[in-house]
């Protein structure tokens, strides 16, 4: 079995007080791995490396030569891909399928953020003052934290990771505790590339003992987080008292909302892949399927022959549609709240049990599920399950339609199925999710930026935009006369 050290300042190091945990196959069950255990020691020793790296050159290197090594590091991605797409899978039990597309995808981020980081440019300001020359520079913040999930540990450190470096920070990665072996292995990769010590570290270990004593150090000057809402409050509250900026990529409750204009095949392929892609681990995840109540036990129905086609087992395997639920915790959680779903007048029209048949491994699987009869007001339609049910609401009109998907504490995504092309847009206009899919769902990319509203999060990931996530501005006034001045009034 392997065992895995922190990376702390370009060195492979055991944790400080030398204890480790273990990680396991979701699939299989088994340990696989040995993770070392970190502690507010090495969080300490992981910040100090990236403050010095960033008063020691990093900060001051010029942007270009930035770019160059990031663009280095997407030419090894690309090259790791597959690999890296495996330990993926071992880690968390998602498709090789999903995950191996993810990682063949990183590249294209370092390479966006490469040919990006020698293009943040500040402004002259034709300022109203006489005699004074008025600009603005963007800077680094300096050491940011990096705190990731475990649903897709590799994509969402890239969105991280990319535009804090192009930007010219040095960063401590803390991975998910379940999902720590591909992150670390990346850190090769970063080695090879040839990024200066210090300026990319990773620890690893759990929330309370190396997450909180990340937030919290004093020289940490941003935290970029994803995961759940309510860790999200924590940090952001924990930030607040620091005055530091975060970026919060959060829960979602998203609305799919199909129309009885839809293309009708379409539209339920679309709702299959959104709830039941990825087993419902995604915060995306279109778990509140709305449907127009003229054509909704037609689509129920054909929803339940597709799911109830879809084959549960093996996420290595290429044919597989479902895989397990990543984490025990998870697993009981999503059982739970199936029995709530239950209690409280829903239908289950397809699963609502564990799937213990052909292919099942390690006791996680949970079969494709499907509740009819939900109001928007049930538990079960308003908390993030992260797991493969589906809530079915009917609607009668757009206003409706519009009502019932804004209902809800989170905004991260909704999709719309229509061929209304007004309709369409006023559609996109009115729901309150920071991305807005029209007959389509899942769709992500490097140039496009990505974040939510409300309590889905804060800041923004990819596109320009996420770099100036990891900027300061700040204004110069020089004087072109050096006249002395009165100086009791403002100039």
């Amino acid at each position: 079995m392997k065992s895995y050290q922190n990376y702390i300042n370009g060195r492979w190091v055991d944790p400080a007080a030398g204890e480790w945990f273990e990680t396991e196959n979701p699939y299989t069950g088994k340990t696989w791995a040995k993770v070392a255990k970190s502690n507010a020691d090495d969080v300490a020793a992981a910040v100090k490396a990236a403050k010095d790296a960033f008063d020691n050159g990093w900060g001051d290197m010029k942007p270009t030569q930035r770019g160059k090594l990031l663009v280095k590091l997407a030419e090894i991605i690309e090259r790791e891909a597959p690999r890296l797409g495996e330990l993926e899978v071992s880690d968390n039990g998602k498709l090789i399928a999903e995950m191996g597309a993810q990682t063949k995808y990183l590249a294209e981020w370092y390479r966006y953020y490469g040919g990006l980081a020698d293009k943040i440019e500040g402004s002259v300001i034709p300022t109203d003052k006489e005699g004074v020359f008025n600009f603005t520079r963007y800077e680094p913040l300096g050491v940011v934290g990096l705190i990731t999930p475990w649903n897709s540990p590799l994509l969402l450190l890239t969105w991280k990771l990319a535009p804090a470096l192009a930007a010219g920070n040095t960063t401590v990665i803390k991975p998910s505790e379940f999902t720590s072996v591909s992150t670390l292995e990346f850190m090769h990769l970063v080695e090879e590339a040839g990024f200066p010590q210090g300026v990319v570290n990773t620890i690893t270990g759990f929330g309370l003992e190396a997450g909180a004593p990340l937030v919290e150090h004093p020289d940490v000057d941003k935290i970029a987080f994803t995961g759940s809402d309510i860790a999200g409050q924590k940090i952001y509250e924990s930030a607040a008292r620091k005055i530091m900026p975060v970026t919060l990529e959060l829960g979602g409750k998203s609305p799919n909302i199909v129309f009885e204009d839809a293309d009708f095949e379409a539209a339920v392929m679309g709702s299959i892949s959104g709830i039941f892609a990825a087993t419902g681990q995604t915060c995306i995840a279109g778990s509140r399927l709305l449907v127009q109540r003229s054509i909704h036990d037609k689509f129920v129905k054909r929803l339940v022959e597709v799911a109830g086609e879809a084959k549960i087992g093996d996420p290595m395997s290429m044919d597989t549609h479902v895989g397990p639920i990543t984490t025990p915790p998870q697993y009981q959680k999503v059982l739970d709240y199936i029995d709530v779903a239950k209690k409280d007048g829903a239908t289950c029209v397809l699963g609502g049990k564990p799937y213990t048949g052909e292919g099942s491994k390690g006791n996680q699987f949970v079969e494709p599920t499907i509740f009819t009869g939900v109001t928007n007001d049930m538990r079960i339609a308003q908390e993030e399950v992260f797991g493969p049910i589906l809530s079915v609401i009917p609607f009668d009109d757009e206003e409706e339609a519009i009502a019932i998907g804004n209902d809800i504490v989170f905004g991260l995504a909704a999709g719309v199925w229509t061929s209304n092309i007004g309709r369409a847009l006023r559609m996109s206009e009115k729901l309150k999710a920071g991305t807005v899919w029209v007959n389509t769902y899942r769709a992500v990319s490097f140039t496009s930026p990505f974040g939510g509203y409300k309590r889905s999060g804060e800041g923004r990931e990819s596109g320009k935009e996420a770099i100036k996530e990891f900027l300061q501005v700040k204004s110069v006034w020089i004087a072109q006369e050096t006249t002395a001045a009165n100086p009791f009034i403002m100039r």
